[in-house]
């Protein structure tokens, strides 16, 4: 029998906090949502280990590190609207859903779609919305966003996207070719953006119409 709560309090110890995860409310997360509800039941073993996980359909769940560290970065606050691209297994839109207002999250695959929205219901949380449809064209009914979270790979960095952020926003995304991502940071101001690369990361692409737009 694994014991996950041993497991997660040693990948929080072991791998978020001695690789530069700090901010306490992503950290709280990652207490909260039990990452081994996200995983196929071959990989329950390995729910909790630093490495991303196969979740069917060529996609995977990232390594928690890597979804540490853009929850950190993102900065998501109680009373923001979030929206992530590419919805996966749910364990993204999950930790964000215990930091922020509400978050929207899309997926193209429909069996992914509903395999979230059944793992979201197991944590108890109520304010997160799961739409199939082409992340690459964002989500315009809810737009202006105060953060954009991309959990797939983009060698341009979307427009359609970064109109739908607000001001003031900020949006995580990996940008680079299919082989080599850097997790960049996009800050909008009033007159334009700036930008910022943190690590280097590997993603599946983003699919979709205006992924090079």
């Amino acid at each position: 029998m694994i014991n996950y709560d041993l497991a997660r309090k040693d990948m929080i110890n072991n791998q978020l906090k001695k690789k530069g995860i700090v901010d306490k409310n992503t950290l709280s997360a990652f207490e909260k949502i039990h990452r081994h509800l996200f995983v196929g039941e071959n990989d329950k073993g390995h729910s909790y280990d630093d490495s991303a996980l196969s979740i069917g359909y060529g996609q995977t769940i990232s390594q928690p590190y890597i979804v540490a560290l853009m929850t950190q970065l993102l900065k998501p606050n109680r009373n923001d609207v979030i929206l992530e691209i590419g919805t996966g297994s749910g364990f993204q839109a999950a930790i964000l859903s215990t930091m922020c207002k509400f978050v929207i999250s899309i997926e193209r695959i429909p069996e992914l779609a509903a395999f979230a929205k059944k793992n979201i219901s197991e944590t108890g949380s109520d304010n997160v919305q799961i739409f199939v449809g082409d992340g690459s064209l964002g989500w315009k009914a809810n737009a202006p966003y105060d953060g954009i979270m991309v959990t797939a790979g983009s060698e341009v960095l979307p427009q359609v996207l970064l109109a739908q952020l607000k001001p003031g926003g900020r949006m995580i995304i990996p940008l680079g070719s299919e082989d080599s991502h850097k997790l960049t940071l996009i800050k909008k101001e009033e007159d334009g953006y700036i930008t910022e690369e943190m690590t280097d990361c590997h993603f599946v692409p983003l699919i979709g119409r205006k992924h090079n737009a």
